[in-house]
């Protein structure tokens, strides 16, 4: 009789229950309700749902059950957190692949909410989703962010030029490595930033993997960025010397006030033994992911940031066939809402899921691209970014092999060694622009050979392809026959080796009684993605409270204490600056810091209390910081090596 009398009050407030299942059927936008924390079991869905996911039979399945395993993960870890902390959750733009009964797996964007529903005693008993199909929105947006990457840059657009001209034009291909890289500026891409990537290939053979962060934003962040880039540059190509190198840019910082507490990872990698020599600077170690085995982080080299007064050790690891490394600057580390030991966590998580061919599907692409764009993807979406992101991977290969042909000086040799050579240069990662320029000028070279070399009489034409260790081609073109000097071009002679010339960056022809040699050389480059927040959702909006630090004074036996809550990145670092200069009268007198009420420590924050410990640290005015193990701060300096206490002081 109760239950009877509630379900007429049910049906006096919100209608008979026939009308309300005709209403929810009716709502556009999918909707499923969800139970059993761990399995979600779909309760209750709508058309829209069923039509969004194209399957009907769906009541009482699971997230694992109606999805592939990391979208299922996905989802799990999206609906884990209203259930355990009963607030509503929102994801904007989420890139999910969907299965689909006629063809491969779908890409289908959603916007979605996902609200608790709770009880009389405030326990979450269940979820409800609303989601919105936003795929053709998403699209959209993608054609005319490429069509204007396609045009002329805007006026307006100085900051994405600006971070264009300082990021690599191109990544090296090299011969048993293959390296991508991606960027994704801070703050929607409105102001430029201070992090960077490099890949150097070495005199020695090894390549240089950099990834580097100037504290701060801005034209002053990018100028000192791009001077510290150049430096390392210009030494890694000339020596191959990782300490020689550090230690020029490390003299740069002492100069540059810009440039002071700069943090920087460098990796050697030798394709041909797998030895890998590195120095994390002041910036997180590089992140191993094994073709099999679990991912691990390196071991920290030791060492400061720049201009700090710290030496650069260097430590020693290894590469196997298939082993990716990845570089990383900690603005993926430090997202909205996430500790840094969490994001650590995480950024370990996703990017063995990623490696492993786990995540989304996107074969088309290399293992160093998936892992360089979808790790990003899937870290920054849920939860937005406030700070610049730098991701640079490299995978160890096996050696591409030379391509050689021997074919008859016949005209039948022109288009079979266009073909053989088109083949080896996309097996080899070049782009389709370097692929039409090498194949016209051996096009060329071939063409010269047969019609020219032999007057009409039996004869060969050998190519041999290889690519450099210093990311060039070399591409040989020979015969046997008898050279003729083309005095004067005419329309059938002299020309071949001018457009040769003009289609790769360098030409050299020998001659001599056995015949012709002429080598191109061309140096060979993949492109790194600057990516912008039409591609990876944009962070939320930001809170309405202002982000405050407060600086306490705190009691103490004789030292003066004081203590930070809050958190200490670009807008603040400023404040606790002129703080610092007041507390210790310019550096001359003692002063305890007691970071526990950092929420936050930016590399900013990272340079300010640097410049304050290098000033005042000294005999009978010593600077003490002090963090509580497993706090914010205290990871953040343990990692840039910046000298601190975990022991309560006093």
């Amino acid at each position: 009789m109760q239950e009877s009398a509630r379900d007429e009050d049910m049906d006096r407030l919100t209608g008979d229950a026939r009308t309300v299942r005709q209403v929810f059927e009716a709502i556009p936008a999918a909707v499923a309700g969800v139970e059993s924390p761990g399995e979600y079991r779909l309760v209750a869905v709508n058309a829209a749902y069923r039509a969004l996911v194209e399957r009907d039979e769906v009541l009482g399945r699971s997230a694992s059950e109606l999805f592939p395993e990391f979208a299922a993960k996905q989802l799990i870890d999206l609906l884990d957190r209203p259930f355990r902390t009963g607030e509503t959750v929102t994801a904007r733009e989420w890139r999910i692949q969907l299965p689909r009964e006629t063809g491969p797996d779908e890409d289908v964007y959603i916007d979605c909410t996902v609200i608790p529903q709770k009880s009389a005693s405030g326990e979450v008993v269940r979820l409800v989703a609303f989601a919105q199909d936003v795929t053709e929105r998403v699209r959209e947006r993608q054609a005319a962010r490429r069509a204007a990457e396609d045009g002329p840059a805007e006026p307006g657009d100085i900051v994405g030029v600006l971070q264009r001209q300082l990021l690599p034009a191109g990544l090296p291909i090299l011969p048993g490595l293959q390296i991508g890289g991606s960027y994704l500026p801070a703050g929607g891409g409105s102001a430029a930033g201070g992090d960077w990537f490099d890949a150097v290939p070495l005199p020695d053979g090894r390549t240089a993997l950099v990834v580097g962060d100037v504290a701060g934003h801005g034209v002053e962040a990018s100028a000192a960025m791009g001077r510290i880039r150049a430096v390392l540059e210009d030494r890694l190509d000339h020596t191959g010397d990782i300490a020689e190198a550090l230690a020029a840019a490390d003299r740069l910082a002492e100069r540059l006030p810009a440039a002071r507490a700069a943090t920087l990872c460098v990796a050697a990698v030798d394709p041909a033994d797998g030895r890998l020599t590195y120095c994390t600077a002041g910036h997180p170690p590089p992140l191993l992911i094994p073709s099999a085995g679990p991912a691990r982080y390196l071991r920290s080299s030791g060492g400061g940031p720049l201009g700090t007064g710290t030496r650069f050790p260097l430590a020693v690891d290894h590469l196997a066939v298939g082993d990716q490394l990845l570089l990383y600057s900690d603005g993926i580390l430090r997202r909205p809402g996430l500790e840094v030991a969490a994001g650590t966590v995480e950024l370990a998580e996703v990017a063995a899921d990623v490696a492993a061919g786990r995540a989304l599907r996107e074969d088309w692409l290399a293992a160093v691209d998936r892992l360089t764009t979808q790790t990003l993807e899937l870290l920054v979406r849920t939860s937005g970014h406030d700070d610049d992101i730098a991701l640079l991977a490299a995978q160890r290969t096996a050696p591409h092999a030379p391509l050689l042909l021997d074919l008859p000086a016949e005209s039948e040799a022109i288009p079979a060694a266009r073909k053989a050579l088109d083949e080896w240069l996309y097996d080899l990662g070049s782009r389709a622009e370097d692929v039409i320029l090498l194949r016209h000028a051996i096009g060329e070279l071939v063409t010269n050979a047969v019609e020219h070399a032999y007057d009409g009489t039996p004869g060969a034409v050998r190519i041999r392809a290889e690519c450099t260790g210093r990311g060039v081609v070399e591409i040989e073109v020979a015969d046997d026959g008898h050279w003729r000097e083309p005095w004067q071009p005419t329309e059938d002679r002299g020309r071949g080796l001018a457009m040769a010339s003009d289609f790769a960056d360098d030409l050299h022809v020998e001659t001599g009684p056995r015949g012709t040699t002429a080598t191109v050389r061309h140096r060979l480059t993949r492109p790194a993605r600057l990516l912008s927040p039409g591609e990876v959702t944009p962070s939320p909006a930001p809170s309405d409270l202002p982000n405050l630090l407060l600086i306490l004074d705190q009691p103490s036996d004789g030292r003066p204490r004081i203590r930070l809550d809050g958190p200490v990145d670009a807008a603040t670092a400023e404040q606790l600056r002129e703080e610092l200069v007041v507390r210790t009268r310019g550096g001359t007198t003692p002063l305890t810091v007691d970071l526990t009420g950092v929420t936050h420590l930016s590399s900013a924050g990272v340079a300010v209390l640097y410049e304050a410990e290098t000033r005042t640290d000294s005999p009978g005015r010593p600077f003490l910081l002090y963090a509580p193990p497993g706090s914010p701060a205290q990871h953040v300096m343990a990692v840039v090596a910046l000298p601190h206490t975990t022991n309560e002081p006093g």
